[in-house]
Parts: C-alpha cells; structure tokens; sequence
C-alpha cells in the first residue's frame, strides 16, 4: 500500500479585481472548490493585495491576488494544476512548495491588510534621504560668451 505525503504549499492567485468585487464569495468558494476537489486541505486563505497590472491579461488592466497555503499529496498537484488551468475565473496563478514556511510567516499582514489598517511600511533597504544645506560661498560668475561672427 502506497503511503501519502502531504506537503505545504503556498499558491498565489490573480484573480480579475471586477469580478472579485462583484462575488467575492463566489470566488472564494470556486478556489475551495478546486482544492478540495483534489483532497487538498486549506490551512489559510486570505487577500493578498489589489493591484494594477503591468500589462493587459486576457483585457484587464487589474488584478486582486489571494494567497491560501494548503496541505496536498505531491501527486494530486498535476491534478490541482490542470483543474486551475481549465477555470476561466482565474488570470494567472503560482504555486510554490512551503516547506520553508512558519505558521507566523502565514499570519503576517498581508499588503491588503495593512492598507486598511493605515500602516505604511517603508521600502526595504531604503536609505534616509539626507537633504544637502545650501553653501555660504559665492558663486563664480561667468562672464557671457559673445558671438565671434558678429564682430
């Protein structure tokens, strides 16, 4: 008898921002749905962020993604990923294997949650910007330079 592993993983899903306004639960069932499908169980789903996109997919020009990490037999995720490629709801997605992922990793804010919190979180590796002071000395003043054809 052939043992089931059942691994991590973190999908991220573009989803078009109109129809995830108009039936958000909608979509939130039909992603259930396609897991579920495939025996997978959903430790976390949430809205990641709203966003525009860098190019038009399929005619839209923005996108809402929605991270969920879900627990799933290796095997069953070709199944999982033909599912979500047959589905016209959803734009693009990514899944990644979550091994590496920590249950306080899955419970940090995400872009979407900070925004209506207000909390704006500065750019990583971002340097203060130091503003330079004006300088005390005169400036060397250069005469104009005259047309040579003119004289």
């Amino acid at each position: 008898m052939e043992t089931v592993t059942k691994r991590l993983y973190e999908a991220l899903f573009l989803i078009d921002s109109g129809e995830a306004a108009a039936d958000w639960q909608g979509i939130n069932d039909h992603l259930k749905k396609i897991l579920e499908r495939n025996e997978a169980q959903i430790v976390s789903m949430r809205k990641w962020d709203e966003r525009p996109l860098a190019y038009p997919i399929m005619g839209k020009k923005r996108g809402t993604y929605i991270i969920i990490y879900f627990n799933a037999d290796s095997a069953k995720l070709a199944s999982i990923e033909n599912d979500i490629r047959l589905s016209e709801r959803i734009l693009r997605v990514l899944i990644l294997r979550g091994d590496h992922i920590t249950k306080e990793d899955m419970e940090k804010d995400t872009p979407f949650e900070m925004a209506e919190k207000g909390i704006v979180k500065p750019v990583a590796g971002a340097a203060p910007v130091e503003v330079a002071e004006p300088a005390d000395e005169e400036e060397e003043v250069v005469p104009p330079i005259t047309d040579i054809d003119t004289k």
